[in-house]
């Protein structure tokens, strides 16, 4: 059995790794910022959009949706955006600028003071992977940009709600993936809570939508080559973007 000292410092080192890592601690959306990760407050005072936030490292891991056992957290808060209007997620800090910047989104059906993230679906709405340069090159001859650099760069990334998205209770899921590591690919999701306002009509259904895990395979007979990759491997001539 654990002590309370040994706890605390347990508490302690999952924080400061969170810390290290960077989340996203504000949303701006218009003229307003919201507030998002609290990394050195316990779950019990997140007074936030943002779901409860910690590292998830395994792409496959059942809390891979939104970092969390799929719950709001006690202060959970909403932020209301009208369909069409820009997000910017906004990180205290980064520093791995190898891999890809993903958006999506889920409808939670007007329930999003208790909705699970568990149980819902997700649109992509944005996506950032190779911007310029080439892979399969070694750290230094001829670098290539990708998504998360921008994120390196300005601590900041933005995306658009859909116009033709109608009004209701959603989820935005901010996914940083870390590849530097060869073929051991990290995942950073975050999510926030929007009320989305607007003329829009609709939410797509189908082969648009996917869920978390099950997007990525990794397994060892059929590992996924969107993000089971070696980038300093100079044969790694194509990372095709994740779902």
């Amino acid at each position: 059995m654990f002590s309370i000292a040994s706890l605390v410092v347990i508490a302690s080192l999952l924080v400061s790794q969170a810390a290290a890592h960077g989340s996203v601690t504000s949303y701006v959306i218009g003229l307003t910022t919201f507030a998002g990760s609290q990394p050195y407050s316990f779950a019990s005072g997140h007074s936030s959009i943002e779901r409860p936030y910690s590292i998830i490292l395994a792409v496959t891991d059942q809390t891979v949706r939104c970092n969390n056992n799929g719950q709001p957290s006690s202060g959970q808060l909403s932020a209301t955006v009208v369909a069409g209007t820009s997000i910017t997620a906004k990180w205290s800090q980064w520093t791995q600028s190898q891999g890809p910047v993903i958006v999506y989104m889920a409808n939670c059906n007007k329930v999003r003071s208790s909705v699970n993230s568990n149980t819902l679906k997700w649109l992509k709405i944005a996506q950032t992977g190779l911007i310029s340069g080439k892979l399969g090159k070694k750290p230094g001859r001829h670098p290539a940009r990708r998504g998360t650099g921008i994120v390196v760069d300005t601590l900041a990334y933005t995306s658009t709600i859909p116009a033709a998205l109608a009004p209701g209770d959603y989820l935005i899921r901010h996914q940083l993936l870390a590849i530097h590591q060869a073929n051991t690919p990290q995942s950073y999701p975050e999510c926030a809570q929007l009320t989305v306002t607007g003329s829009g009509k609709g939410f797509p259904s189908g082969s648009f939508l996917t869920m978390f895990p099950g997007t990525y395979r990794w397994d060892l007979s059929a590992s996924d080559p969107s993000i089971n990759i070696n980038i300093y491997d100079a044969t790694t001539a194509a990372c095709l973007a994740p779902v």
